[in-house]
């Protein structure tokens, strides 16, 4: 019995470690696999964004100055992740995600995090910095408000 609880209490570390310790620059971001090529799902992104401009971020600040667009696009070094924001206006919260290919005919489309407000910098990852609630909340409505309607369009 006693090689159980410290089996269980290692098991238990070593789950927080990992968690915490996690590799990659997006190590929390929940993760779709698409079974469409990159610019495929690029596309479908950009046809619902036309069809549905509410989801386009309006103009940012950063520290509560200036005036920024927040463009979709290539991250530049590495160069890795293709970027696209969106903005859920009754909430005013924007969106952040990624693509990346998987694969020939595969695309990894991720849901990393969300910034209240249209301040840049109050961001809060997903899978990390929400409570399990909350973060269970904050995927249904990405998926339903936003990664099925893009399905629709591959």
């Amino acid at each position: 019995m006693p090689c159980l609880k410290v089996f269980l209490k290692l098991l238990f570390f070593t789950k927080i470690v990992a968690c915490n310790l996690a590799p990659g620059s997006y190590p929390y971001a929940e993760t779709y696999e698409l079974s469409y090529s990159e610019e495929e799902v690029k596309t479908a992104i950009n046809k619902f964004k036309q069809e549905h401009p509410e989801y386009i971020v309006p103009k940012v600040t950063i520290n509560n100055q200036g005036s920024w667009d927040l463009p979709d696009g290539q991250s530049k070094e590495p160069t890795h992740w293709y970027g696209v924001y969106f903005y859920y206006r009754n909430e005013n919260k924007i969106i952040f995600t990624w693509t990346r290919p998987a694969g020939k005919n595969k695309t990894t489309f991720a849901f990393v995090s969300i910034n209240d407000g249209l301040n840049l910098g109050n961001w809060k990852r997903i899978n990390k910095d929400f409570s399990r609630s909350e973060n269970k909340e904050e995927k249904k409505k990405f998926e339903e408000r936003i990664l099925n309607k893009i399905k629709e369009k591959l």
